[in-house]
């Protein structure tokens, strides 16, 4: 299937690892030119060759902490005087910890709603008017199964992302007559590095093993497994398509049946 997105612009944030660098690396497969962006760190420049080795594309890597609202915007502002346009603009930013309720000071729900919920106001707002001037764009914001089946010790990540899924379905609206979509990816428990922490922290407070962690999602899962970030990828792709032009306002789970709700 072509997708058409070859020749497009593609802006991926939280791209050194995990999610966020399989979007980026399949994004780039079909031809997107690519800029990333992850916290300044080793990871960031080997996930830019690894990207380009895999690919023969054109990708740049931008330094930018997005809980900071200046490097956010700054990501986007760089890849616009790289690239000159925009056409997709991935959200995404991570998790923020595992904590309980009581555990979260407002120091930490002020950083939650910065990685989270901030970044994705900021990087769109961005990202909007070139794509409204072009008629055409595509912006997706990676949030978690945990907006539809709140996921326990995940509070912070349960609240804020679910403010991502309210100001994504108003903005579809607003941006629909521009031919912009506006959707959400919600993955449920995907191989990730972030996951894989995940299960050591719980194990840790469960006093049990990773493994045994990892053994009790897949029994919950009707799949009976894990899912991959290639499965994730995939998703992400379509929407930033072409064809799917007409998709628009939605929460999309890939999570292997794990949410049991109809909505």
């Amino acid at each position: 299937m072509d997708l058409g997105i070859n020749g497009k612009v593609a802006f991926v944030a939280g791209a050194s690892r995990g999610l966020g660098k399989a979007v980026a690396l399949e994004l780039s497969r079909e031809g997107a030119k690519v800029a990333i962006c992850a916290l300044d760190d080793p990871e960031l420049p080997g996930a830019v060759e690894e990207i380009k080795a895999a690919t023969g594309g054109e990708v740049i890597g931008i330094p930018s902490d997005v809980t900071d609202a200046d490097q956010a915007k700054g990501f986007v502002r760089k890849g616009l005087e790289h690239f000159g346009t925009v056409d997709i603009l991935v959200n995404n930013a991570g998790g923020p910890p595992s904590r309980t309720f009581m555990e979260i000071d407002d120091d930490l729900w002020t950083f939650g709603f910065k990685l989270n919920l901030m970044s994705t106001i900021v990087m769109t707002r961005e990202a909007v008017p070139v794509m409204k001037e072009k008629r055409w764009g595509r912006i997706i914001n990676m949030t978690s199964v945990a907006v539809k089946q709140p996921i326990d010790g995940l509070i912070l990540s349960n609240t804020m992302r679910s403010g991502v899924i309210g100001l994504a379905k108003t903005l579809s609206n607003e941006l629909a007559p521009y031919n912009v979509t506006v959707n959400n990816v919600c993955p449920g428990y995907t191989m990730t590095e972030r996951v894989r922490n995940l299960s050591e922290f719980l194990a840790e407070k469960q006093h049990t093993t990773p493994e045994a962690v990892i053994r009790k999602w897949e029994s919950e899962i009707p799949m009976g497994r894990l899912g991959t970030v290639g499965e994730f990828s995939a998703l992400v792709a379509f929407l930033a398509s072409e064809r799917a032009g007409f998709i628009t306002g939605t929460s999309i789970q890939i999570d292997g049946g794990y949410y049991r709700g109809i909505l």
